[in-house]
């Protein structure tokens, strides 16, 4: 059992902007506090900022958690550093968790080093696995280092709450109980004036992310180019699903980094379906994509690494072969 001073383990659940749902990574992170508390013989318990998201608090709920601190508040309906920080601080100070997990998103990547500078505590970030030492009581997480060709695990021996970031998809969601018990409890929200406003939001079309989609359109350096990746964003269009690239391909400037998967800093996806056009399959690259169903290769080299670990390998120039699935598709849609 943890000292008396600083007990149970936190999550930080995210929702979209608005009153938005939660993302999946809230999802897999009450997962992963589940688990460490069952082993510890603590609670779950979970941190919610938004407004009007109550009925996510319930959900976190039926997902594994103990208990929800609930911080509903207008001011809070948009992400601000120094709206999150300045609610979040002070109850991480009075109720003194033993541990405390974020997501390794945008989000968590910019509140989760200020918070833990606040707290005077440590960050073990980018984590794709977590154990803990129930004779330290240390909490022990292990991420990719040197473009995955080594995984350091790391531990926080002094500052409490010891704080993780988890990346997107290294932890598989509980599927939701019905019979799941637990409480709510509402905190008080501190309001502040935040450096960076939202003045306007445009409407678009919500597409997949590269961690949801179910399927997941790939390209490496065999796209040859920008122009290459075009393309593939109509494929995946056609497919409702996202594009996603290797880090070669990011490394030469064709996309953006978002899209990378794989790779030390890289995104790890489990789509249904994951189709690898132009890509040799680096160790890197398949550290990211491994969780996939089903993987579909396009590679003009049938020795290419992608081709062992695909479920089907199409030898050929994706730039005849991808055309043709997308008029497939398009003749498939008209009939």
């Amino acid at each position: 059992m943890a000292s008396e001073e600083y007990m149970n383990v936190w999550a930080m659940a995210e929702v979209g902007q608005g009153a938005g749902e939660l993302s999946p990574v809230s999802l897999e992170l009450v997962a992963a506090a589940r688990e460490l508390a069952d082993r510890m013989g603590e609670r779950a318990e979970v941190v919610l900022l938004g407004h009007q998201v109550e009925d996510q608090a319930q959900e976190l709920i039926r997902r594994g958690a103990d208990l929800v601190y609930l911080a509903d508040d207008l001011t809070l309906a948009d992400y601000s550093t120094e709206g999150y920080l300045a609610t979040l601080a002070p109850l991480v100070e009075a109720k003194r968790p033993l541990v405390l997990l974020l997501g390794d998103t945008e989000r968590g990547q910019d509140l989760a080093p200020r918070l833990a500078q606040r707290l005077g505590t440590g960050l073990i970030s980018g984590c794709t696995r977590l154990e803990m030492d129930l004779t330290e009581w240390f909490l022990l997480g292990t991420s990719p280092a040197y473009d995955d060709r080594l995984m350091v695990t790391s531990s926080i021996p002094r500052g409490r709450p010891q704080m993780v970031t988890l990346r997107p998809g290294a932890m598989e969601p509980f599927p939701p109980d019905d019979w799941g018990t637990g409480s709510v409890e509402k905190v008080s929200v501190k309001r502040v004036e935040p450096v960076v406003k939202v003045v306007e939001r445009g409407l678009e079309v919500p597409r997949p992310t590269l961690e949801e989609a179910r399927v997941v359109v790939a390209g490496g350096r065999g796209m040859g180019g920008p122009e290459g990746f075009e393309m593939l964003r109509e494929l995946a269009e056609l497919l409702d699903g996202a594009v996603g690239a290797s880090r070669g391909a990011v490394d030469e400037g064709w996309i953006e980094e978002e899209h990378w998967v794989g790779g030390a800093g890289g995104k790890t996806v489990k789509p249904d379906l994951y189709i690898a056009c132009g890509i040799s399959g680096a160790i890197q690259h398949y550290l990211g994509l491994k969780e996939s169903k089903y993987i579909v290769a396009i590679n003009t080299d049938e020795r290419a690494p992608i081709m062992d670990l695909a479920d089907v390998g199409i030898v050929g120039d994706v730039h005849e072969v991808v055309p043709a699935l997308i008029q497939e598709l398009k003749a498939g849609r008209e009939g």
